[in-house]
């Protein structure tokens, strides 16, 4: 006898595919709506639009707080029980805030159009929705009785400064100064997304290498663990005062740690393994990113300021969006029942999804026709996560293919 799973239950059949969905879906709305507001300000080819916030502060948040956030809670609701023998996260939770969260991300597109009230009501439903999941994860982190709950643990405490981020974002669209929504900003960048995959990243990469390099030796020291923590909150600090001068005092031991993590994570090995390596090339960007961010510091010290946004950019877009790409690619795989290998493809998309990254760095050198770049960055981004989604989204509709159950 044959039985049929239907699109609905297979996709609320488990948290990370309602997530994923919606973050994959996210990262070309995001992107689409941002393309469209570039070309009107680099191309000519209509007037800018006029939209009722600063659409850099738009985009901000949609990245921060609509798009990252999706991946990061479905991959979160997945490894929790896992990482702490925990009971997993019921439908009755992760249904919710699925539903808010992504109603929220809609009311705040349709309140570009209409107006602050309907952004205020989008914002606000996200929030709802972050208290709905955040309350899922401490249910498991708090129930679970394990030996150890580092990694879980910084997570969490992340997610609730997201939350007061995006809680900043909904005061500043009711009404109150710009320094909220700058906090929003920083906050969500140095004291959220940064603790969360450098988090990740310390528990995840050194174990996958460990399954697919020979001999390896699993580097995880917790020095380098509080040294990046510590470092990104003094860097989101320092820049929410206004004392950019002062960050290479925290992005030369930052740059220190994560490169000592990425020589001894072996990353030259790890390109035995296609799904192996592009996690280590997602994470080696953040090298990248803080040595700019340094050098840029010590320049504006010297009275010679360079680089404008492309330490956050290669932060931004060449670890965070590279990291996403490569481990929702992981988990999509591993999680459907299909053999975790990265196939042509899906290599083809995070090689060429690195020209994203760098294209929007070269749009803040000294280069003609800077604008040009942000649009091609733009271009490139939906290049390779349009036909991403074409090949992974609809596996979130469609039951495992080893018939087991999630």
């Amino acid at each position: 006898m044959t039985t049929t799973t239907s699109p609905w239950r297979a996709f609320s059949a488990a948290p990370h595919r309602m997530m994923f969905f919606a973050g994959a879906t996210q990262g070309v709305l995001t992107i689409l709506w941002w393309l469209v507001d570039l070309l009107g300000r680099y191309t000519g080819l209509y007037a800018p639009l006029i939209w009722p916030v600063v659409p850099q502060w738009a985009h901000g948040f949609l990245m921060i707080y609509g798009f990252f956030p999706f991946f990061i809670f479905g991959f979160l609701m997945t490894v929790y029980p896992n990482w702490m023998n925990g009971e997993p996260v019921p439908r009755r939770r992760y249904i919710p805030a699925f539903a808010l969260l992504a109603g929220g991300q809609v009311l705040f597109y349709a309140g570009l159009f209409v107006g602050k009230p309907v952004l205020l009501v989008g914002v606000l439903s996200v929030l709802a929705g972050w208290a709905v999941a955040y309350y899922a994860l401490l249910r498991v982190l708090f129930g679970a009785v394990h030996p150890d709950k580092l990694h879980p643990a910084i997570t969490a405490v992340a997610l609730g400064f997201a939350w007061l981020g995006i809680a900043a974002y909904a005061a500043w669209l009711a009404g109150a100064g710009d320094g909220f929504a700058v906090f929003s900003l920083k906050t969500g960048v140095w004291l959220f997304l940064v603790p969360v995959f450098f988090t990740v990243s310390h528990r995840m990469i050194p174990f996958f290498s460990s399954r697919i390099i020979d001999g390896y030796h699993i580097v995880r020291p917790k020095w380098a663990l509080w040294t990046v923590l510590s470092c990104s909150a003094a860097h989101g600090i320092l820049e929410m005062v206004g004392a950019e001068r002062w960050l290479w005092l925290v992005d030369i031991p930052f740059v220190a740690a994560s490169l000592h993590l990425t020589w001894h994570w072996q990353i030259f090995k790890s390109f035995k393994e296609r799904l192996l390596a592009v996690l280590h090339i997602g994470f080696a960007w953040l090298s990248l990113a803080l040595a700019l961010s340094a050098l840029q510091s010590l320049a504006a010290l010297a009275g010679y300021p360079v680089f404008g946004f492309a330490p956050l950019h290669a932060l931004t877009i060449g670890f965070f969006a590279s990291m996403v790409l490569a481990m929702a690619t992981r988990v999509t795989l591993g999680h459907s029942g299909r053999e975790l290998k990265a196939d042509g493809a899906t290599w083809a998309l995070f090689l060429a999804f690195q020209a994203a990254a760098l294209t929007r760095i070269a749009g803040d050198l000294p280069l003609p026709h800077h604008g040009h770049f942000y649009l091609l960055a733009a271009v490139i981004w939906l290049g390779c996560f349009i036909p991403w989604w074409v090949k992974y989204a609809p596996v979130y509709l469609r039951p495992r293919q080893d018939g087991v159950a999630g």
